[in-house]
């Protein structure tokens, strides 16, 4: 526990200051923690069947380009060049006859690096995009992916006694969601009636807010299947007592991907 709280504090000084600040030092910090994901999500596959020096490089590069052309985006007109889905594909498609060999590469390791790059870029870009529109917007998704995960602990430590998916994570409780997503949904709700719109409709809020909270808690288990088909616990441990960059954003990663049906009316 004492390794997790100053992993945790750690973590806080180094993001808080470039989350209030925005702009260039937060975009850097974004592609630096993109770069970070990527590379777990490459180590994972790796794992299990390494995957080509050219085949890497070229995941680094896409995630690169990506996250560049769209780096000052202020709308959710999100931008993909065609040219960049078609490299995209060409990249990782052909190395499949190239190497010839399953063993080195596969369909199915083009299909994980083609798939794996345009939800990664994505998330990573709408992680931009987001804090440019402003950083109260920001700060409303992030309290209800910390306060959902956070009580969702607390809740499920004290009275969780039903798994919720046992197989894919063991100790989430269907107490722990419930106590993680009512305070999920109060604590952000609070914060965007105070601080953003007191106008806007209670009911949309409260209804978009538990959306998000329980799209976030669904996100985390979607990353913990991916863990545990390649017999892991953690993507890395880059913050010990949390594990990698992506078991820190599996939630955020989805309450964004959720967001953007909502960014016309909150």
């Amino acid at each position: 526990m004492k390794t997790r709280v100053i992993s945790a504090i750690v973590a806080l000084i180094i993001l808080v200051p470039l989350i209030i600040v925005g702009g260039t030092a937060y975009n850097i910090g974004v592609y630096v923690i993109a770069l970070l994901g990527l590379k777990e999500f490459l180590d994972i596959k790796s794992s299990k069947k390494p995957l080509p020096i050219f085949i890497q490089f070229m995941a680094y590069v896409f995630m690169t380009l990506v996250l560049l052309s769209n780096v000052n985006l202020i709308t959710m007109d999100f931008e993909l060049d065609f040219r960049l889905l078609s490299a995209l594909f060409i990249t990782f498609l052909l190395p499949v006859v190239l190497y010839h060999e399953r063993k080195k590469y596969s369909i199915n390791d083009a299909f994980y690096m083609i798939g794996g790059l345009l939800f990664l870029s994505i998330s990573m870009t709408l992680l931009m995009l987001v804090r440019n529109m402003g950083l109260e917007i920001l700060v409303y998704l992030l309290l209800i992916t910390t306060m959902t995960d956070i009580f969702a602990y607390v809740t499920g430590s004290l009275i969780g006694k039903h798994k919720l998916l046992e197989v894919i994570s063991p100790n989430k409780t269907w107490e722990g969601m419930v106590g993680g997503t009512i305070m999920g949904v109060f604590v952000s709700a609070v914060f965007y009636h105070t601080v953003i719109d007191p106008e806007f409709s209670k009911v949309y809020l409260l209804g978009i807010s538990l959306f998000l909270s329980v799209l976030g808690q669904y996100g985390d288990l979607v990353f913990s299947s991916i863990k545990r088909y390649f017999g892991k616990k953690d993507f890395s441990n880059i913050m010990p007592g949390h594990g990698g960059i992506l078991d820190r954003l599996d939630s955020i990663i989805f309450v964004l991907l959720g967001f953007v049906f909502f960014v016309n009316i909150l």
